[in-house]
């Protein structure tokens, strides 16, 4: 199960009135690893002030790595991620999750980043079974 989902959430989902940012509660508490990183990440470009933002640190742990992966390969997850914390999230192998802020700068590093040369350039030995 990727998400520690309360009866109560599950309740509302079923009657089909589900809050997002309870949602993104459930998230954060599910998925803390991922949420950590994010929040780091954005934090980073609020800081430095700039765009961009990405990890290359590989996770501590296959949980912390399964985490991540969950929380980027849900499109309903990665999407309530992006608006709640006002970014677009990019992920390129297992753990290289970048932010890019708003704005038409970031939206041509957005393009580089998720293209196919970037994803080839982006390939290492170490990364194959991760």
């Amino acid at each position: 199960m990727s998400l520690d989902v309360s009866p109560d959430l599950l309740d509302k989902a079923e009657r089909g009135d589900v809050d997002e940012r309870e949602f993104v509660d459930c998230v954060r508490t599910s998925l803390p690893y991922a949420w950590e990183l994010i929040s780091s990440l954005v934090a980073q470009t609020k800081v430095d002030g700039s765009d961009f933002a990405d990890n290359q640190v590989p996770p501590p742990s296959e949980q912390a790595r399964g985490q991540l992966l969950r929380a980027m390969a849900s499109d309903a997850i990665r999407g309530a991620l992006q608006r709640h914390f006002g970014v677009r999230l990019a992920f390129q192998n297992c753990h290289r999750v970048a932010v890019f802020t708003p704005g038409p700068r970031s939206d041509e590093r957005y393009t580089r980043f998720t293209s196919i040369r970037a994803q080839l350039l982006n390939q290492s030995p170490e990364l194959r079974d991760c």
